[in-house]
């Protein structure tokens, strides 16, 4: 029974492919993730010319298969590509601290002059990818909290997020990136690190509050700063979203993100953008079961609905799909699919894939990107 309504779904995708009554395609949001990858490869220690040359070409290639939206890693970690007066220069942008010019506002700059949105993406409480304490230098906003439980070190560094100086940062952050003429703000799935980052100050709360788990005081943290986040960007009528992991569960269990109140109110996104890293044979999340999973929580309709798709599995062995293992590597056209089969959706404005390189940088290549990318231009025409 299910392998019939498999094929019959894909009997609809398909015959949906050849018309010319797409839905939801006219304004559809057709992004690409430009990741700190990327700004390392084509970026780092470059002069003026290399440097503006590479984003170019990066531009260039965006709009070559129909995409009008990058989304940018403007801030990696406690980082920024851009002129910050918070941040130091990111070590993926500059060896040795500077850079020849603001990186962030030429790509603002090229992008729209080619009909291509910017949306910032932002890291919130990643401080450092690695454990090296060392490695804050005194201009970074972390340093003031080296040896205090503000930070929190395990396979990397990270803010606490219980703490208020933690959040001004991130809000200040993200106000400073609001004075650029960028069109959107993504938080991507990084939230809560660790269970235990902050039992002291979840332990002097229930001291003086109302009692509640230590799971629901995460959700109330993230809350709260997301909460801020959204109100400063509507003042400056900035979009404002999260790409949250594509498993509802570990969003509540793991991640500590509210999704289901976020969907349901009109103070805390503009947009959702969940991983759906998923392919149709995944046993565990399969993607058609996880995208209407996800469109059911969404009851504030104004919020846009777009999907992250993961092309950075083309061609490979997925793990974690159990008996959809090999679904990657058997078929050249499941980004395609899942393209259109997203735009029967309610509430689907969109897509967004992850990531550039894996698109358009032929040495990493699979045997089966080339035509999964002549698929998908099939259905971007």
């Amino acid at each position: 029974m299910k392998r019939l309504l498999f094929i019959i779904i894909m009997l609809i995708i398909l015959l949906n492919i050849g018309s010319n009554k797409k839905k939801n395609v006219d304004k559809e949001f057709r992004g690409i993730y430009i990741s700190y990858i990327e700004i390392n490869k084509y970026l780092k220690d470059t002069n003026i010319n290399d440097s503006k040359n590479n984003i170019n070409n990066m531009i260039n290639n965006v709009k070559s298969l129909n995409c009008n939206v990058i989304v940018l890693q403007v801030r990696p970690s406690c980082d920024a590509i851009y002129y910050s007066k918070i941040f130091p220069i990111s070590k993926y942008l500059s060896s040795n601290g500077s850079y020849p010019y603001d990186a962030l506002k030429y790509f603002i700059k090229v992008s729209h002059n080619n009909g291509i949105k910017v949306y910032a993406w932002i890291n919130p409480y990643r401080v450092s990818t690695t454990s090296d304490i060392d490695s804050i230098s005194e201009f970074n906003p972390a340093y003031r909290f080296i040896n205090t439980d503000t930070l929190y070190i395990n396979n990397g560094i990270y803010f606490n997020p219980s703490k208020r100086d933690v959040e001004d940062i991130i809000v200040d952050g993200v106000s400073e990136v609001l004075k650029y003429d960028i069109d959107g703000v993504l938080f991507d799935d990084y939230f809560y690190p660790s269970n235990d980052i902050d039992l002291n100050d979840y332990n002097e709360y229930i001291k003086n509050n109302n009692y509640i788990s230590l799971g629901e005081y995460h959700l109330n943290i993230v809350n709260r700063m997301i909460k801020r986040v959204h109100s400063i960007c509507k003042e400056k009528n900035v979009s404002f979203g999260v790409s949250p992991d594509g498993n509802i569960e570990n969003n509540y269990n793991k991640n500590y993100v509210d999704v289901k109140r976020w969907l349901s109110s009109d103070k805390y996104v503009d947009f959702i953008m969940p991983q759906l890293y998923y392919g149709f044979n995944n046993s565990s999340k399969p993607y058609i079961d996880t995208i209407n999973e996800w469109k059911s929580l969404i009851k504030n309709k104004d919020i846009d609905f777009y999907i992250a798709l993961a092309f950075y599995k083309v061609g490979e062995i997925d793990n974690y799909a159990k008996e959809g293992k090999y679904e990657w590597i058997e078929n050249n056209n499941i980004i395609m699919k899942e393209i259109v089969y997203s735009r029967n959706i309610d509430y689907y404005k969109g897509f967004c894939l992850y990531r550039y390189d894996n698109i358009f940088d032929q040495s990493i290549f699979k045997e089966t990107s080339k035509e999964e990318i002549k698929n998908v231009k099939d259905v971007l025409n």
